[in-house]
């Protein structure tokens, strides 16, 4: 019988297998049995390049902000960007805008 890695959330040692997934019976925490790959969302812009949180980005199109008469120009830098998840997964602030949320596929990196 092989030894079952100790649970990465508390260390537990009573740690068992359900199916292809480990589960810890004393936190509850469920784990794949690869190992440490972890499942994070790839956030890409228009082009196809990477973003990560503190990125400055350049809209490709011109943006109508809902709810008022103002548009976000093609070319407006933004600096500082954070991902977030959702439907609109750039949260960050548009100089003379104000805060506000962008969708990827309308930005690319600068």
């Amino acid at each position: 019988m092989s030894a079952m890695p100790p649970c990465p959330e508390c260390g537990s040692e009573y740690v068992y297998q359900d199916g292809t997934m480990l589960v810890c019976p004393e936190c509850g925490h469920e784990w794949s049995q690869d190992g440490d790959a972890e499942e994070t969302a790839v956030i890409r812009d228009a082009v196809g390049n990477l973003l990560q949180d503190g990125d400055t980005v350049t809209v490709v199109k011109d943006l109508k902000v809902k709810g008022s008469s103002l548009v976000v120009k093609v070319g407006t830098k933004v600096k500082n960007i954070r991902l977030v998840d959702g439907d609109h997964d750039i949260d960050c602030k548009v100089d003379g805008m104000g805060p506000m949320k962008l969708k990827s596929s309308v930005v690319k990196k600068a």
